[in-house]
């Protein structure tokens, strides 16, 4: 898309994530990118769900800037949060059905941060960090509904125990704000910041 073309100014596009509802996304809108997976080891020095998506985005593209000399790096976080608890990727089955249980019946927050950091000539020579905030209700899950969803081990690498883009997505009720946030991206946010960046 010429679009896009214009706001990456000519610029190769770095995504810092494997994560391929991510890869997903960018293709989708018409970005061109490759992908440098970031394996910094992620520090939380917050509890705040929106501080610590945005801290660990920037950490992830820093880490990625720090290998490259031009490019738009593009780094994302996504946490499930309920009542300003943090839920993570499920440790085991069981954990997953804690988690799907405690959802249930309930509004949750989910949070993704977005760093983007533009490089010219090995130089940081802009950047922004944000985070998009969108809700989500599920309906009343029975046990028997969560444990069959967990048999299919779609949860086990996913914030909050559920993809709402996969088998998860018959238990949503209700969403205020961004779907694609909640997939992984606010795409939307990402090209409008772009607009007036680098």
């Amino acid at each position: 898309m010429k679009q896009i073309e214009k706001l990456t100014k000519g610029q190769s596009v770095i995504l810092a994530s494997g994560s391929p509802r991510r890869k997903e996304l960018l293709s989708q809108a018409g970005f061109s990118y490759h992908v440098m997976v970031s394996d910094v080891e992620e520090v939380i020095t917050e509890t705040n769900p929106a501080k610590v998506v945005m801290s660990l985005s920037l950490q992830k593209a820093s880490d990625v800037a720090e290998k490259c000399l031009d490019g738009i790096i593009i780094g994302a976080d996504t946490v499930v949060a309920m009542e300003g608890v943090i839920l993570g990727k499920p440790k085991d089955e069981k954990d997953a059905f804690l988690m799907l249980k405690r959802l249930s019946g309930t509004t949750h927050s989910v949070f993704t941060g977005v760093c983007i950091i533009c490089k010219k000539e090995g130089q940081i020579v802009d950047k922004k960090v944000f985070y998009e905030e969108t809700k989500v209700t599920m309906y009343p899950l029975e046990e028997e509904e969560i444990l069959d969803y967990i048999a299919s081990k779609e949860p086990m690498d996913k914030a909050g125990a559920y993809a709402i883009q996969g088998k998860a997505g018959i238990f949503i009720k209700e969403i205020k704000g961004d779907y694609y946030n909640v997939v992984g991206l606010p795409i939307g946010r990402l090209v409008q910041e772009l607009k007036d960046f680098g």
